[in-house]
C-alpha cells in the first residue's frame, strides 16, 4: 500500500473509535455489536490489504451483504469504510466489478433500514454516513466523474447513490454540484440513456431543481422541455407510470414562480403537449387510477403555476398571466378543465377541486375568458347547460367542504372587478310566483342562474336546510361586492310570506336575517343537546359575510334593514353573545357598525345616533370596540396558519390511501379551516380593515357630540322691540349659560366614556375574560390619552369662559365711557346755547344804548360776528379733542365686538340705543 492509503487507513481507525462509541450510544452496549464491528474491520482489511483479487471481491460482496442488512455494520462501515472504498473507486477504475461492488456497498450505507426496537429519536446510521460523505467536496466531484463510465450498473449506482445524498442534504449536494463544471450537464445527458438510467436520473434532477433557481436555469438551457414532454409521450400521457408523475414534477419544479421559464416553455414547445395530458374521453368512467389522478393533479398543478404568472413582487406577473390565460384558452383548456371539474363524477375529490381552481385562475380578471364562460354550455343533448349553473349545483350539493371552496373560487374569480357578469346573474335574480319554499333544484336543468340561488335561499326555512342557505349567500356577495347596482336591484326583490293574506311582501334581505336568527337558533338548541350530532357549521359567517357586502355604501339597503326593529335587536344579542364565535361576534359587529355609518335616515330611533346608543346601552363602547380587535388578531393567526398547497412529489402521495388525502389532509389545522381561508381572504381582510377605521370614528364622532343640534332662530338673538337693554343682556346671558351646560353635559359624557374605558380589564360578562392580556395595557394607555384630552378641553373651555366674563366687563365700562362722552356732549351744547342767549342779551341793550343816546351808532353785526367766530373756534377745538377721544374708543369697540361675535352674542344688539341723543344743535344764522 501507498502512502495515501495509509493515510486514509489512518483516518478510518481514528473515525472507528468514534462512531463506535456513538452506535454503542444509539443502538445499545458496544458488545451488542462488536461481532458486526469486527466483521466490518475484517472485510475491509481484506479489501484494503489483500492480495487475491478474487478474495477482494468476495470480501466487497459480503461486506456489501451486511452493511444493506444491519444497522450496526451501517454505523461500522461510516466509521471506517468511507476512505477504503472511496479509494477504490478513483484507484481501480479499470476493475469494473470492484467498482461497482464499491457503489452497491456505499448505496447500502446510506439507505435507512427499518428495526423494530429502533427509538424514533434515535439517530439513523444512513444519515450519519450520508452527512459525513457529502461534506467532501472532493467525493461529489469523483461520483459525477463515473457518470462517463461504459457499465451500466456503474452508471446506475451512481445515480443512486446521488439520490440518496440529496434526500439527506438537498442544500449541501445542490451547492456541490453547482461548483462542479458541467456536473448539471452530465445528469442531463442521463436522460438520453437507457430507460432504467433515465429514470434514475429524472428521479435526482426533481429532487435538485427544488427551490434551486441557478439549477432550473442550467436544466432548461440543456433542454429540459423538450426532453420531459418527449419522455411523457413515450410513458402514454396520463395513464403513464410513476415516471410520467416525475416528469412533471420536475416541470413544475421549474416553472412554479419562474416567469422567464414558463415565457420560454410558451415561446418553444408551446402548451399543446401540457393541454393533451388533460384530454379525457367522455364515458370513460372507469380508468381513473390512483396513479392517473396523481398524473392529472401534476398536471393540472402545472396549469396553476402558468395562470398564476410568477412571484408575487414580479412587476411582470400580471403580463404574464394574461399571456399564459389567452393562450391557454386558445387551445381550448377550458373545456378539458370543466369535463374534469365538474361533468366527469368520477374523477376524484383532488382532481375536481384542482380543475375548478384552475377554472378560477383561467378568467380572473381576463375579459375574453369571462366572455368565454359566461356563454359557455356543458352536458350532452338533450341534457345542456350553462357552465356556471352546473358549477352553482356542485356548490350547493357537494359534501366536501374542499369542493365547495373550489366552486365558490371560481364565482369570486368570475364576479371581481366584472360589473357586466355581475349584472348578468343579477338580472336573473327575480321573484318569480313559480317558485314555491318546497320546490328543489332537480325542478329542471333550465332553471336561470337567478332562480336556482333565490330558490336555494328562500326553501331554507321549510328544510331547515341552513348550510345550503349559506353557500348560496357567499355566491349572491360575490355578485353584490362593489357593485351599488346590483345591490339596489335584488334589493328590490320582495318575496311571498308563508300566509300572503296575514301581510305584506317580504324583502329579500329581510329573509336572510331571519335564515342568519334561525340558523342562530338551531345552533343553540345543538349545543345544549348533546344528543344531536354537531359538526363545525360556518353558516352563520357566510350570511354576515353577505349583509356586509349588501351594506356597504349602500344606504337603502341599511334602511331596509331597520325597517323592521327585531332585526336591529337580534344583532345587538349576537354581538353580546357568548355562545358565539369571535368570528360571528366581530362580523356582527362589523353589521352594526355599518348601520351607523352608511345611515341616512333622519327617522326618530332608526338615525345613527339611535344605533350608537342602543350599542352604548346594550352592549358598551369598550366591549363593542374589542369585538374588533379580537376578529383583527384572529385574521393574522388565519393568515399565519393557512399556507399554500404543497406540491405533490412521490413522497407525499406514497403515504397516501387515498388521493383525495393529498388536498384534505394538508388544510386540516384548528384556524387553518378552508372555509375560513375562503370567507376571509386578503380582499375581504383589506375591507374589513379599512371599514372598522370608518366605524370607530363615525361611532366616536356621533358619541361625543349631542343628539340634536342648536338651532337658533335669528330673531331670538335680537333685541325685542320695548325690551331694554338690561333684560335683553339677561335673556343673552341664559342662552349662554344653555350651551355652557350643554357643553358640560357632553364633558360629563365623555368623562363617562373614559372612565369605561379605564376599566377594560375589569368589566364582567365574556368579554372581559376573552380579552387578550396584551390589550388592557394598549388600552389604558388609549384611555389615559383620551382622559388627557377632556382635561385640556376642560381647561380650555374654562379659559374662554373667562375671556367671556373678561370682555362682558370691558364692555360694561365701555358703555360708561360712552355714556361719560354723551354727558360731556350734552354739556357742550348747553354752554354753546348759554352764549346764544348772552349774545342775544347783548345786543338787545346795544338796541337800547342807540335809542337812549346820541352816541355814535356802533356796527352791531361786526360785534356779533365776531363773538360767533369765538365760540365756533371754541367749540369745534373741543369738538375735535373729542372726536380724537372717540374714534380711539371706536376702534376698541370693534376689537371687542369681533370677539363677541365669536362667543355668540349679538354687538348690534347690545349697542342698540347709544348715542341717539348726542347729536350736536344746528346754528341759527336767522337774525331777529
Amino acid at each position: 500500500m501507498d502512502s495515501k492509503s495509509a493515510y486514509f487507513r489512518g483516518i478510518a481507525g481514528s473515525a472507528g473509535n468514534i462512531m463506535q462509541g456513538i452506535g454503542g450510544f444509539v443502538f445499545g452496549s458496544e458488545n451488542s455489536a462488536s461481532s458486526e464491528d469486527s466483521y466490518v474491520e475484517r472485510f475491509l482489511d481484506r479489501i484494503s490489504n489483500g492480495v487475491l483479487a478474487d478474495d477482494r471481491r468476495a470480501a466487497m460482496a459480503e461486506l456489501q451483504s451486511l452493511v444493506a442488512e444491519s444497522s450496526s455494520a451501517q454505523m461500522a462501515f461510516g466509521a471506517m469504510g468511507f476512505p477504503i472504498l472511496l479509494n477504490v473507486i478513483k484507484e481501480e477504475r479499470d476493475d469494473v466489478e470492484m467498482v461497482r461492488g464499491a457503489l452497491e456497498t456505499l448505496v447500502s450505507a446510506l439507505t435507512p433500514i427499518e428495526t423494530l426496537h429502533a427509538s424514533k429519536n434515535a439517530v439513523q446510521p444512513a444519515s450519519l454516513n450520508s452527512d459525513m460523505l457529502s461534506r467532501e467536496a472532493e467525493s461529489i466531484s469523483l461520483l459525477l466523474s463515473l457518470l462517463s463510465e461504459d457499465d451500466f450498473y456503474v452508471r446506475y449506482y451512481t445515480l443512486q447513490l446521488l439520490t440518496a445524498l440529496v434526500t439527506h442534504f438537498p442544500k449541501r449536494l445542490q451547492e456541490a454540484i453547482l461548483s462542479i463544471p458541467r456536473g448539471i450537464t452530465r445528469l442531463m445527458d442521463m436522460l438520453m440513456d437507457r430507460e432504467v438510467i433515465r429514470n434514475e436520473a429524472l428521479l435526482l434532477l426533481t429532487y435538485l431543481t427544488r427551490e434551486a433557481e441557478e439549477i432550473q436555469k442550467i436544466v432548461v438551457f440543456e433542454g429540459a422541455f423538450e426532453k420531459i414532454f418527449s419522455i411523457i409521450k413515450e410513458e402514454g400521457g396520463s395513464d403513464g407510470g410513476v415516471v410520467v408523475q416525475d416528469c412533471l414534477e420536475l416541470l413544475n419544479n421549474l416553472i412554479r414562480n419562474n416567469a422567464s421559464n414558463q415565457i420560454l416553455l410558451k415561446e418553444t414547445i408551446g402548451f399543446d403537449p401540457l393541454v393533451s395530458i388533460l384530454k379525457l374521453r367522455r364515458g370513460s368512467a372507469y380508468n381513473f387510477t390512483q396513479q392517473k389522478t396523481v398524473n392529472l393533479l401534476n398536471a393540472l398543478e402545472t396549469v396553476e403555476s402558468l395562470l398564476i404568472g410568477g412571484p408575487a413582487g414580479d412587476p411582470g406577473k400580471d403580463a404574464n398571466r394574461l399571456s399564459n390565460q389567452t393562450a391557454l384558452a386558445q387551445k381550448k383548456i377550458l373545456d378539458h378543465l370543466l369535463l374534469l371539474g365538474v361533468e366527469s363524477q368520477w374523477a376524484s375529490v383532488a382532481v375536481r377541486c384542482l380543475a375548478l381552481r384552475c377554472i378560477g385562475n383561467l378568467v380572473a380578471r381576463n375579459p375574453q375568458n369571462l366572455d368565454a364562460l359566461a356563454s359557455k354550455q356543458v352536458g350532452e343533448e338533450p341534457h345542456v347547460e350553462p357552465a356556471l349553473n352546473a358549477i352553482f349545483r356542485v356548490l350547493i350539493r357537494t359534501s366536501v367542504l374542499q369542493e365547495f371552496v373550489a366552486a365558490g373560487y371560481v364565482f369570486k374569480c368570475f364576479c371581481e372587478k366584472n360589473s357586466d357578469g355581475q349584472a348578468l346573474l343579477a338580472s336573473t335574480v327575480t321573484s318569480d310566483a313559480s317558485l314555491s319554499s318546497h320546490a328543489t333544484l332537480d325542478v329542471g336543468v333550465s332553471m336561470p342562474f337567478g332562480s336556482m340561488l333565490l330558490q336555494v335561499l328562500i326553501s331554507t326555512e321549510a328544510n331547515e336546510d341552513f348550510e345550503a342557505c349559506s353557500r348560496a349567500a357567499s355566491v349572491l356577495s360575490h355578485i353584490l361586492m362593489d357593485n351599488v347596482q346590483c345591490k339596489e336591484r335584488v334589493l328590490r326583490i320582495e318575496l311571498e310570506t308563508p300566509v300572503p293574506t296575514l301581510g305584506p311582501k317580504e324583502p329579500l334581505l329581510h329573509r336572510i336575517v331571519k335564515h342568519l336568527a334561525l340558523s342562530t337558533s338551531a345552533r343553540n338548541t345543538k349545543d345544549d343537546n348533546p344528543a344531536i350530532s354537531t359538526g363545525e357549521s360556518y353558516t352563520e359567517q357566510l350570511i354576515l359575510k353577505l349583509l356586509i357586502t349588501w351594506l356597504a355604501d349602500c344606504p337603502s339597503a341599511v334602511n331596509c334593514l331597520l325597517d323592521s326593529p327585531p332585526y336591529l335587536t337580534y344583532l345587538l344579542e349576537l354581538v353580546s353573545n357568548a355562545n358565539s364565535t369571535i368570528w360571528v361576534r366581530g362580523l356582527a359587529a362589523i353589521v352594526l357598525g355599518e348601520c351607523v355609518v352608511f345611515n341616512k335616515s333622519g327617522q326618530n330611533g332608526r338615525d345613527a345616533f339611535a344605533i350608537v346608543d342602543a350599542i352604548s346601552q346594550k352592549i358598551g363602547l369598550t366591549s363593542y370596540f374589542l369585538k374588533f380587535d379580537e376578529l383583527k388578531k384572529n385574521f393574522t393567526s388565519l393568515s399565519t396558519s393557512s399556507h399554500q398547497r404543497k406540491p405533490i412529489t412521490r413522497s407525499n402521495t406514497a403515504s397516501m390511501a387515498e388521493t383525495e388525502d393529498v388536498i384534505e389532509n394538508e388544510e386540516k389545522t384548528e384556524d387553518g379551516h378552508p372555509i375560513l381561508v375562503e370567507i376571509f381572504d386578503s380582499q375581504f381582510v383589506n375591507f374589513l380593515c379599512k371599514l372598522e377605521g370608518d366605524i370607530r370614528e363615525r361611532v366616536v364622532d356621533i358619541f361625543s357630540r349631542t343628539k340634536d343640534k342648536v338651532t337658533v332662530l335669528p330673531a331670538e338673538l335680537e333685541q325685542r322691540d320695548g325690551e331694554i337693554d338690561e333684560e335683553y343682556i339677561k335673556r343673552l346671558r341664559s342662552f349662554v349659560e344653555k350651551q355652557c351646560s350643554e357643553m358640560q353635559a357632553l364633558l360629563s359624557r365623555n368623562a363617562a366614556l373614559a372612565e369605561e374605558l379605564v376599566r377594560t380589564g375589569g368589566g364582567s360578562g365574556s368579554d372581559s375574560s376573552q380579552k387578550p392580556g396584551g390589550s388592557s395595557s394598549r388600552e389604558r394607555v388609549q384611555s389615559e390619552a383620551l382622559r388627557q384630552d377632556l382635561q385640556e378641553a376642560a381647561l380650555r373651555i374654562e379659559k374662554l369662559k373667562s375671556e367671556k366674563l373678561k370682555i362682558e366687563t370691558e364692555a360694561t365700562n365701555y358703555r360708561n365711557v360712552a355714556t361719560k362722552l354723551e354727558a360731556d356732549l350734552k354739556s357742550l351744547s348747553d354752554a354753546y346755547n348759554s352764549l346764544e342767549q348772552a349774545n342775544l342779551q347783548l345786543e338787545a341793550e346795544a338796541k337800547a344804548l342807540r335809542k337812549g343816546e346820541k352816541a355814535p351808532y356802533p356796527d352791531i353785526d361786526a360785534i356779533r360776528e365776531e363773538a360767533r367766530e369765538e365760540a365756533q373756534k371754541e367749540s369745534e377745538a373741543e369738538l375735535n379733542d373729542l372726536l380724537v377721544c372717540l374714534g380711539q374708543e371706536q376702534s376698541k369697540v370693534e376689537k371687542l365686538s369681533t370677539r363677541l361675535k365669536e362667543l355668540g352674542e349679538d354687538v348690534d344688539a347690545l349697542l342698540e340705543g347709544i348715542g341717539d341723543d348726542a347729536g350736536l344743535p344746528e346754528e341759527d344764522d336767522d337774525e331777529e
